[in-house]
């Protein structure tokens, strides 16, 4: 019996767990397992709301453990951190609780197809500060702390006699720190019915600092140009063009030496792979460490490890590379998934075509912006407000409906539903 091992339990990992469990796992043709570093998976792109309190991942994660259990497939909890493709082993560190007691001891696993799927953390660019005074949203667990700190600041200033202003400077204009702003406002003014009537938006100063000279450079200039309307029609102080030069306890400092002041910071600008990537001394990489990869997701030099998500450096027929998003991994572990289907059948795996089928960013509650059928209609069919809302939401949706399956993501889209009703509107814990 073959053994498929998958490290990274994010959208794409996840995804091709529970799609190969299915196939392999039921019956008994591979045995299949996935590690995570995490007991829980959230979908990434929903981190912004995580961090804000709009999402709750006690209620709204997946739990892998029972996860694995109801699709075939195994979970193994630990940190990916060494590979010898030789004997074809990897090795998960060992793992301690909260008062430094082990929990599991360093384990090997073996395989005879190896998945890398670990996904990408921050890109502070090693500028000075930024690691020691900054909130990065890469994990659940990152998005948490940076809620429990912004709840702590609401009960701060809901108790003053005075009405006083948080400032929150987020650096990075991408999807990520304009969602973010916009999902801010949102729960600040929500905190007026749950007992703080001292807060509210108008307390809230927020500053988008984006080096380039507009907001989603990735995105149409339209989709920019109007998300920084909605913006700065908020009350979001748009910097664009504006390098920051190091972080300090005050705030940022740009380039040109002037300090933002701001109680809170967050960085979003940028991401790369992990770095333990590129010291596992194994692949080729690129400055980002992704690792590059045969047009058929195959690690360069490998037949047997192939590698999806953000984590992966793919180059396009027309020397384009595939982008770091939801759908890349979502279309990369569906071709994953295929090919070996072909290689287990001795069939010659297929190359990996990127399918832009347009983006989408979510203003909060004020509005929606994107485009749909990217490669189709290149990038200039733009939708916004109610439909790109209905858009945006749907995409969620098919990551649930994969993960599983028709009968049952209805059941928990149901189940959301209803827990609107009586939940509170955001997280207050």
């Amino acid at each position: 019996m073959k053994k498929i091992l998958i490290i990274g339990g994010g959208a794409g990992g996840l995804e091709l767990a529970t799609q190969l469990g299915r196939k392999y796992g039921k019956k008994r043709l591979a045995e299949v397992t996935l590690v995570d570093k995490n007991r829980t998976h959230i979908w990434k792109p929903l981190l912004h709301e995580v961090a804000t309190g709009s999402l709750d991942t006690s209620t709204d994660g997946v739990v892998y453990h029972a996860h694995a259990a109801k699709h075939h497939y195994r979970f193994q909890l630990g940190e990916f951190c060494h590979l010898n493709a030789e004997s074809k082993t990897v090795t998960l560190a060992p793992s301690f609780d909260s008062e430094g007691e082990p929990v599991l001891p360093e384990r090997q696993l073996n395989y005879d197809i190896l998945v890398l799927a670990v996904g990408s953390v921050s890109n502070d660019f090693g500028t000075p500060g930024v690691a020691d005074h900054c909130y990065f949203l890469d994990s659940h667990q990152q998005a948490e702390r940076f809620h429990h700190g912004l709840l702590n600041n609401f009960i701060r200033i809901n108790q003053q006699e005075r009405a006083e202003e948080l400032h929150i400077a987020i650096v990075g204009g991408g999807a990520t720190g304009v969602e973010l702003s916009a999902e801010l406002y949102h729960v600040a003014d929500l905190l007026k019915s749950y007992g703080m009537p001292g807060m509210s938006a108008r307390q809230l100063k927020i500053s988008l600092i984006e080096a380039g000279p507009r907001i989603l450079p990735a995105l149409p200039g339209r989709i920019s140009l109007s998300a920084r309307k909605e913006l700065v029609r908020l009350g979001v102080e748009v910097r664009e063009s504006v390098r920051v030069a190091s972080a300090c306890k005050d705030g940022f400092v740009t380039a040109d030496d002037e300090l933002i002041k701001a109680d809170m910071m967050i960085w979003a600008a940028g991401v790369k792979a992990p770095d333990f990537i590129a010291r596992l001394d194994v692949f080729e990489t690129n400055r980002n460490n992704q690792i590059l990869v045969e047009p058929t997701l195959q690690a360069k030099g490998y037949s047997d490890i192939w590698v999806i998500g953000d984590c992966c450096a793919c180059e396009q027929p027309d020397g384009s590379w595939v982008p770091p998003r939801a759908q890349s991994a979502h279309q990369m572990a569906e071709k994953v998934r295929l090919n070996l289907t072909k290689v287990f059948k001795g069939e010659i795996p297929e190359a990996y075509l990127y399918k832009d089928h347009g983006s989408l960013v979510n203003l909060s509650r004020y509005s929606t912006v994107g485009s749909l059928m990217g490669n189709l209609t290149s990038n200039s069919m733009f939708i916004e407000g109610r439909i790109a809302r209905a858009v945006y939401i749907s995409l969620y949706r098919m990551h649930q409906i994969a993960i599983h399956g028709w009968p049952k993501a209805v059941l928990i889209i149901l189940a959301e539903k209803l827990g609107k009703v009586v939940r509170p509107k955001m997280k207050l814990h």
